[in-house]
């Protein structure tokens, strides 16, 4: 799959912090039980890289490492299975270095410049981030307009009581967020239920 293909999988991409790998595989089993077959496992904790391997085994699970920001996480998280990048922010060494390895590679941008660095690269699809703090949906629907072809992810300050305002911008294949993944050992039946009120948001 392509970046494009996987941000459109479903509305909502969880984004995990995993701090016990113990909880990888029950978390990821209710997030697509419940329909969210997009996984984002952000690299903040050290039970991080064995979580992406652990949830690889999930049947239908698309896996990818997050809070990627040099070669050297790149290349652990494909070490460790990734099938996609996210990134807070694009440099030019990041950048690189995921384009020549080949993985779906989502960025993250919070100003025309940043757009502008990724076009040059021949990337178009992004994660607004932080997108509440960078100016909420006014800002994006701003930035969007001079760039009719890029699509993005917004992330950061996005819930339950806002995603679908964010869903319904023409410019947004999907949203990122934490609240379908709660810290903690999961409650698969409370997940699958996050899950599945998510995949409705759209």
């Amino acid at each position: 799959m392509d970046i494009d293909a996987i941000m459109r999988a479903s509305p909502v991409i969880p984004v995990i912090v995993i701090e016990d790998e113990a909880h990888a595989v029950p978390l990821a089993e209710a997030l697509v039980a419940g329909g969210l077959r997009v996984l984002e496992v952000t690299l903040r904790t050290p039970a991080a890289l064995p979580a992406i391997r652990l949830m690889r085994e999930v049947a239908g699970a698309i896996v990818g490492a997050g809070t990627v920001t040099g070669p050297r996480d790149l290349d652990a998280a494909l070490a460790a299975g990734a099938q996609f990048i996210v990134s807070p922010g694009l440099t030019e060494t990041l950048g690189r270095a995921a384009l020549a390895s080949g993985v779906p590679f989502l960025p993250g941008v919070a100003t025309a410049g940043d757009i502008m660095r990724g076009l040059d690269m021949g990337l178009d699809r992004f994660k607004f981030f932080p997108a509440m703090a960078a100016g909420g949906l006014p800002a994006l629907k701003a930035l969007a307009a001079p760039f009719g072809n890029v699509r993005f992810c917004p992330t950061g300050g996005i819930g339950p009581d806002n995603a679908a305002e964010w869903l319904a911008c023409d410019p947004v294949l999907c949203v990122g967020g934490s609240w379908v993944a709660p810290k903690g050992a999961p409650d698969r039946a409370e997940v699958e239920r996050l899950a599945r009120a998510a995949c409705a948001l759209r």
